[in-house]
């Protein structure tokens, strides 16, 4: 049948099959693999080493002090031009340290759960420590390698497909090697784990490396200084001030309110077991539906569309814990809570990272993307110890009232990084400058 015999809903078809298509494409089946090996060593570190650990009688002070080994992750930004600049061996740029970072992992993790937690505790502090190094370092490289692989009109949902395959990698050390834990001895638990990061090396030399734009830098002076001299001069000191602040806030209105989230559930009477069990049925499900349901919509909205249509959910997702506190131990309302929250963060971060990818410059893409999301990490990072006194002060209820309130400015500096009318892609000059 020639085009002029096909119906015109047949071509309105055709034309669809041919865009999702386009879409959803070898590209995306890539930042399956990368973005599960970018998520798995972070929760080996949250879930699996710390139950290794107090399954073994390591008294809780320990165990606290134990969480300080992450500090290489907001950090990242500071080796980041190492990358930017040098090559690792003969697979290229972004290839040659996925490979490296991905071996050292699977070495790191397998070699750790050889180690006795009790008299070998001394020797697993480095490991973890090197485990988180080099978990912050494949990032850094992952998201360059993503930001550069994908075309400008697919970063909303490449950022979405990456995000919730990095939520989908704490199934392995949360939910699968502890099972394992009671079945076989802990070595053979911590390989098994660590061979799951064998999937995305396998991607690594299977891909292409991607295309470079313009020179990269010849020094590491080059590397270290042209990335934030190209940021503040591409639209003067204060747009760059702006885009700083908004990646800044965005989110911390919802990020500090589920920092302690269970302790407010615990004080509200909830058991551990229901908070489980229903944190189980709504968290994950609800966090990969909003991914999911936002980088798809992202495709029509664009980005800047979508940070300010996403954005309501992920704020007024705060409020759901305020009425909770209201209503008390309702284990109904405390399933709708959770899954709201889910879905409107998941909603959220889809267009956030979407928009930093945007936001970096192709030539410095490792070293501003790792300045990017070391920014976004601190509100979680500096803020958990002033919540607690926060709440002592103020109480749970007017606790979410502040946190929601925390979220309107990032809404309102949408006016002056995103606004709705905006250019939703950024295109590049022939030396891969951002125009």
């Amino acid at each position: 049948m020639s085009d002029q015999d096909q119906k015109p809903d047949q071509k309105q078809t055709a034309l669809a099959v041919n865009k999702w298509q386009t879409y959803f494409n070898k590209r995306m089946l890539i930042l399956v693999f990368l973005g599960f090996s970018s998520g798995l060593p972070l929760f080996i570190l949250i879930n699996l080493v710390q139950a290794w650990l107090a399954k073994s009688g390591i008294d809780i002070k320990k165990l606290g002090l134990f969480t300080l080994v992450m500090f290489p992750y907001p950090w990242k930004f500071i080796w980041s031009p190492l990358m930017d600049r040098f090559s690792f061996g003969s697979l290229g740029r972004r290839r040659g340290w996925m490979a490296f970072t991905q071996v050292a992992l699977f070495l790191c993790v397998g070699t750790m759960g050889m180690l006795d937690p009790i008299s070998q505790f001394s020797w697993i502090i480095p490991l973890a420590i090197a485990v988180a190094f080099f978990s912050a370092s494949q990032d850094i490289v992952i998201d360059a390698f993503s930001r550069e692989i994908l075309d400008d009109n697919e970063q909303g949902l490449g950022a979405a497909v990456k995000v919730n395959a990095y939520k989908v990698a704490g199934l392995v050390p949360g939910a699968l090697s502890l099972i394992l834990a009671d079945m076989i001895s802990w070595a053979w638990v911590f390989w098994i784990t660590a061979a799951f990061m064998l999937p995305g090396l396998v991607c690594t030399l299977l891909v292409q490396e991607p295309k470079t734009y313009g020179a990269p830098p010849k020094n590491l002076k080059e590397a270290v200084v042209l990335p934030f001299r190209e940021f503040v001069t591409r639209s003067g000191w204060l747009h760059a001030f702006w885009i700083l602040a908004f990646i800044f806030l965005y989110r911390i209105g919802d990020t500090m309110a589920a920092t302690l989230a269970t302790k407010f559930f615990l004080d509200l009477g909830f058991q551990l077991s229901q908070i489980g069990t229903i944190a189980k049925l709504t968290l994950f499900w609800g966090s990969i539906a909003g991914g999911v349901v936002g980088g798809v919509w992202m495709i029509k909205l664009g980005i800047n569309r979508a940070l300010w249509i996403f954005g309501v959910p992920q704020a007024l997702s705060i409020l759901g814990f305020a009425l909770l506190a209201k209503m008390g131990p309702d284990p109904i309302m405390l399933g709708v809570v959770l899954a709201t929250e889910a879905f409107g963060v998941g909603l959220g971060t889809a267009a956030f990272v979407a928009y930093i990818a945007r936001a970096t410059d192709p030539r410095y893409t490792a070293t501003q993307f790792a300045l990017f999301t070391s920014l976004a990490a601190v509100p979680r990072t500096f803020t958990t110890a002033l919540i607690g006194f926060i709440v002592a002060s103020t109480g749970w209820f007017n606790f979410f009232l502040i946190c929601f309130a925390l979220a309107i400015p990032g809404m309102l500096l949408l006016f002056k990084v995103a606004p709705w009318n905006g250019d939703q892609v950024k295109t590049t000059d022939a030396t891969g400058a951002l125009k």
